[in-house]
C-alpha cells in the first residue's frame, strides 16, 4: 500500500473527529493525493449532483489528477442510535482497501458528544461500491469541458496542501 494511503487514513480520522466534535458536522468527504503528495479535500454534498454523475465527476477528478489513493467517508445512520462515521482509502496499485469506522454519540440534542476510535480494516477493494474511480472514464467532449470549468472553480475554495515526499 503507498505510503499516502495510510497517512490519508490516521489524517482523515483526524478531521473527522474534529468536524464531529469541534463543530458538530460530519459532512460526505472526498480527497485525493498524487504521486507528487498534492492533496485536495472537498465536501460531496457541495457538488449537488445525482450519484452517476458525482461519480463521474470524482473519477474524472482522480484521473486529471493521476491520484495515486483517493478516500470518501460519511456518516452512516444504522438506526436513530446508533450511527458510525465511516471512510475507506482506496489506493490505485493495491487490490485491498482501507475501511475505518467509529461509533459517534449524541446528546439528547442530537449534538455530537462523543466518538470511539476509528478502526481500521483491510478489506478487498472491489468490495467497496465507489472503488473503480481508477478506471478509464470515456466522456464526451462537452461533459469534459463541463468537468473542467467545475473543478477549475473549485480549486481555489477547497482544502490544499502537500503531503511532500
Amino acid at each position: 500500500m503507498h505510503l499516502f494511503a495510510e497517512n490519508l487514513a490516521v489524517e482523515i480520522t483526524s478531521y473527522y473527529r474534529n468536524l464531529a466534535l469541534g463543530h458538530g458536522v460530519i459532512p460526505k468527504v472526498f480527497t485525493l493525493v498524487n504521486s507528487e503528495g498534492d492533496q485536495y479535500l472537498f465536501f460531496i454534498d457541495d457538488l449537488g449532483m445525482a450519484e452517476a454523475e458525482e461519480s463521474q465527476f470524482l473519477a474524472f477528478i482522480v484521473q486529471a489528477h493521476d491520484a495515486v489513493c483517493y478516500a470518501r467517508g460519511a456518516l452512516v445512520i444504522l438506526e436513530k442510535t446508533q450511527q458510525l462515521i465511516e471512510f475507506a482509502v482506496i489506493d490505485k496499485d493495491n487490490e485491498q482497501a482501507i475501511i475505518c469506522s467509529a461509533e459517534l454519540m449524541r446528546d439528547m440534542d442530537d449534538k455530537p458528544i462523543g466518538l470511539t476510535e476509528f478502526e481500521k480494516t483491510l478489506v478487498p477493494k472491489k468490495t467497496i461500491f465507489f472503488s473503480d474511480l481508477f478506471k478509464p472514464l470515456t466522456l464526451s467532449e462537452d461533459k469534459t469541458e463541463d468537468f473542467q470549468s467545475l473543478w477549475d472553480e473549485m480549486k481555489s475554495k477547497i482544502l490544499y496542501r502537500t503531503m511532500g515526499i
